[in-house]
């Protein structure tokens, strides 16, 4: 079943448990009342028939003192029927409604059993109340027998049911009428507001149908904290965004790893065919021509390097990206930034470059702090012509320490900026990667900078020079 209408038929099961019980309480109290108001009818009739006892001759005297009321008179010892008076039908006199003069119709008497036991004390004398059936017909008798102190009998008064049960079973109508009426008003209310409940749930499996098709970007609609339902709507489409996030990311990734892959293996192939062209040049003929033998051992040395040094690049951004650990030991910020500085002077001493540090201690791996430090003056120096200046700067702030490398050169557009951390990437694609490196200086600077649990970031505009910035937390 399913779960509107498991709702709509537990609803009315409890309905319908809930309108029965109240219909027998119903019933059972009014047949309660209508019995004991037709008790004290026969007590009053007992009273009337005990008066015309004393000065009746016979029994037909006291049937007529008492219309439509059974007597009967027993011995008490042995339950002997003494006197028995017929039954006349005062309700339904002949010809029609109205009463007619003439005698009255006779009901079947009572059918009572031999002897009449259980008479317990009620009142002055022992009575007991029951009911009993006509000899024939469907009539029931309201029968009172008690022992009466004033007279030698067991006196048995009996008035019939008639109208007791004709209320009773007009209220069973009306009670079954009123039950039906009601459980359809459930029935219909119900499966309105049950409906009405669960159309989020239909949203929500028509966006989750939407989702497994492929359509990502779908939400829940209406989704409100008031509701369950619209709480649940909530919960969906936060994880559907958590989600929606893993995908993108996952696919980035992938697009990244791609990327990554070609752009290493174009930038190996160039060296290797590097290598093997002077291997071809030697085999043709080097060894007769002494100048292209040094020539062939120059250039297959020079690209082996290069190739050393950029299989070593990609393995450090393949160990970074693995999460392995590096050095953790107090690092003078401050003495690593001065000694590359010192460096970068050594190597093109006619550039002005300027340092203004702080102290500065950092919990890391001193020679790849040296190294990203490194590689930001090497970016400096091979896109910036040589007189350009160069500022670098160490300063802390809010429990970090900062590195800023400023140029003053050509600058780059600010989506160049953004991506000048991505691997392999080159704002200057017409640059040869004979004069320069491949992409990854940058790179490993950004990964280096992560692993620290720093960050790193560019700003720059075309004409105004770029400043590259790392942020690095310092060592409590």
């Amino acid at each position: 079943m399913s779960l509107r209408r498991r709702l709509v038929v537990g609803v009315l099961v409890l309905a319908a448990i809930a309108l029965v019980g109240a219909d027998v309480a119903t019933y059972a109290s009014l047949r309660s009342f209508l019995l004991s108001r037709t008790d004290s009818s026969l007590e009053t009739d007992h009273r009337a028939v005990e008066s015309v006892l004393q000065t009746a001759s016979s029994c037909e005297a006291v049937g007529r003192s008492v219309p439509g009321v059974f007597v009967q008179l027993r011995t008490r010892d042995t339950g002997r029927v003494v006197c028995s008076t017929g039954v006349t039908d005062i309700s339904r006199p002949p010809g029609g409604n109205r009463p007619q003069p003439g005698p009255f119709p006779q009901r079947a008497p009572p059918k009572l059993p031999g002897t009449i036991t259980g008479l317990s004390r009620k009142g002055p004398e022992p009575t007991r109340y029951f009911d009993a059936p006509a000899t024939k017909g469907g009539t029931h008798y309201r029968v009172r027998a008690s022992l009466d102190p004033e007279i030698p009998y067991m006196l048995v008064v009996a008035t019939p049911l008639d109208d007791v049960y004709s209320t009773l079973r007009r209220l069973l109508l009306i009670e079954l009428l009123v039950t039906a009426a009601v459980l359809a008003a459930i029935f219909g209310l119900g499966l309105w507001v049950v409906r009405l409940g669960l159309r989020p749930l239909d949203a929500i499996g028509e966006t989750s149908a939407a989702i497994a098709a492929g359509d990502l970007s779908r939400r829940v609609e209406r989704a409100e904290e008031r509701t369950e339902v619209g709480r649940l709507g909530l919960a969906l489409n936060a994880m559907l965004a958590q989600i929606e996030s893993a995908f993108k990311a996952r696919a980035a990734s992938e697009e990244r790893l791609r990327r990554f892959v070609a752009d290493a293996s174009h930038e190996l192939r160039t060296p290797l065919a590097a290598i093997r062209a002077y291997a071809e040049l030697f085999t043709r003929g080097a060894e007769r021509r002494p100048e292209d033998l040094a020539r062939s051992m120059a250039g297959i040395t020079r690209e082996s390097e290069r190739m050393s040094l950029l299989v070593d690049d990609l393995l450090l951004l393949a160990r970074l990206d693995e999460g392995r650990p590096l050095e953790r030991e107090p690092v003078e910020l401050d003495e690593v930034v001065g000694e590359a500085v010192d460096t970068a002077l050594t190597v093109e001493p006619e550039r002005p470059i300027s340092l203004e540090a702080e102290r500065a201690v950092v919990l890391g791996d001193r020679d790849r702090l040296r190294q990203i430090v490194d590689n930001l003056l090497a970016n400096a120096r091979e896109h910036t012509p040589p007189e350009t200046p160069v500022h670098v700067s160490v300063t802390t702030l809010d429990g970090a320490a900062r590195i800023e490398v400023e140029d003053a050169g050509p600058g780059m557009e600010p989506e160049e900026a953004e991506r000048v951390f991505e691997r392999f990437y080159r704002a200057d694609q017409s640059r040869s990667r004979a004069n320069g490196g491949v992409g990854l200086g940058l790179s490993i600077v950004a990964a280096v900078a992560e692993a620290h649990g720093g960050e790193v970031s560019a700003h720059s505009e075309p004409g105004k020079g770029s400043t590259f910035r790392i942020t690095l937390p310092l060592a409590s």
